[in-house]
């Protein structure tokens, strides 16, 4: 927990379970401007086969700027689409350590500077910015790891959901990191886009 000289610290963690805040915060005003120069530079790729959501990929594995197109930008989950209950796989597995290159078109902006600093706290896989569009919900799903958050733009009626507990990360530049490990969905039901910082953690622990 070293090098966090210039990261603003929250003067005490607050732990919701499985949504847990952590002790570092980022300028929410250089967050906004930075999401906003990264959608000039590239719009969010609604392509990927997932209603009202959208990503914009921020490292990739080296050299490989294929490693964040189409199914890579989503990546393994597992669902229980259907009312028999058995859960079922989709999309593709990704190896989430070789993804350490910071995306070569955005290093000018404030999430080179997050992404720095959090990768000497954590150990990250896939960042990216993160789309849900209003009036959405994803499916109900679990992942193979934790997942960062640093929400950008939300609303009130923006929700996540792990196992039966619902919880509003509000956009101040908080960071936290949730159990995606289990059961979960998030949806957006106000009339405005949610958009988070999103980072897969590798090496994060739920007790």
């Amino acid at each position: 927990m070293n090098n966090l000289a210039s990261v603003k610290k929250t003067e005490k963690p607050e732990m919701f379970g499985d949504f847990q805040k952590q002790e570092i915060k980022f300028d929410i005003i250089k967050l906004r401007e930075a999401c906003n120069e990264v959608l000039k530079i590239k719009g969010f790729d609604t392509s990927l086969g997932i209603p009202h959501f959208a990503a914009v990929p921020l490292n990739q594995i080296p050299g490989d700027p294929d490693s964040i197109k189409g199914n890579k930008a989503r990546g393994v989950y597992w669902t229980k689409p259907d009312s028999s209950g058995i859960e079922v796989s989709r999309d593709v597995s990704i190896n989430e350590s070789k993804y350490t290159e910071f995306v070569k078109d955005f290093e000018h902006t404030y999430f080179k500077e997050i992404y720095d600093k959090l990768s000497k706290i954590y150990k990250l896989g896939r960042v990216r910015l993160l789309l849900k569009e209003p009036r959405s919900t994803l499916s109900w799903h679990r992942d193979p790891e934790p997942r960062l958050h640093i929400p950008i733009y939300t609303n009130p009626g923006a929700i996540m959901v792990i196992d039966k507990v619902a919880h509003h990360m509000p956009a101040d530049g908080s960071v936290w990191v949730t159990n995606n490990l289990k059961y979960h969905n998030a949806f957006n039901g106000g009339e405005e886009n949610r958009v988070h910082l999103v980072a897969c953690v590798l090496d994060y622990k739920f007790n």
